[in-house]
């Protein structure tokens, strides 16, 4: 049984992303920094929480049996342990309502965790796996949306780091270190 120091089981933090075509998921430590709702933390005072667990799995089109394989591997990890957590996504609804937990509209959660996490930050974008979604975030939360489908959006990425023989990672890292930039 997962417990601490004092016998107490151990309580963790999920939250758990099921879109078209992926599931997301992380677990923090309960007690992990986080701000007030509607509090502007200082930057130098918000560290970076470190997840205990994460995971980033493509579920073709099997999200239950994918889903079911993940938490499986959560409950050998921390056998014993309580988990509480949220869901958000474009798949995510009927399976937060059938778990009994909460559902949040992802541009909500990234919204929330931005805001935490890197509380100078102006933008979010976001590509998934159906849409290209930008939230200017000051001096009050704005978001757009692609007018026309995007589906593969993320799928197109995976294929292009592929072709250059490295991940999404690694094409942020070569983007970092661009000399030419094409009009």
């Amino acid at each position: 049984m997962a417990s601490g120091v004092d016998g107490t089981p151990t309580v963790l933090r999920m939250g758990l992303d099921i879109g078209s075509t992926t599931i997301k998921l992380v677990l923090l430590p309960e007690h992990s920094p986080a701000a007030p709702a509607g509090a502007r933390p200082d930057p130098a005072s918000v560290s970076p929480v470190s997840p205990v667990f994460a995971e980033y799995r493509r579920h073709n089109a099997d999200v239950r049996g994918e889903l079911t394989r993940l938490l499986g591997e959560v409950a050998r990890v921390y056998p014993g342990a309580v988990v509480r957590g949220a869901v958000t996504g474009s798949a995510g609804l009927s399976l937060a309502t059938l778990m009994g937990l909460p559902f949040v509209q992802e541009v909500i959660a990234e919204t929330e965790t931005v805001r935490v996490c890197d509380p100078q930050a102006d933008v979010v974008i976001e590509l998934g796996g159906e849409d290209a979604k930008i939230t200017y975030l000051h001096p009050t939360p704005e978001q757009r949306m692609n007018g026309t489908c995007a589906g593969g959006t993320g799928a197109f990425i995976d294929q292009m780091a592929q072709l250059l023989h490295t991940d999404a990672a690694g094409l942020d890292d070569m983007a970092s270190r661009y000399t030419t930039l094409y009009p």
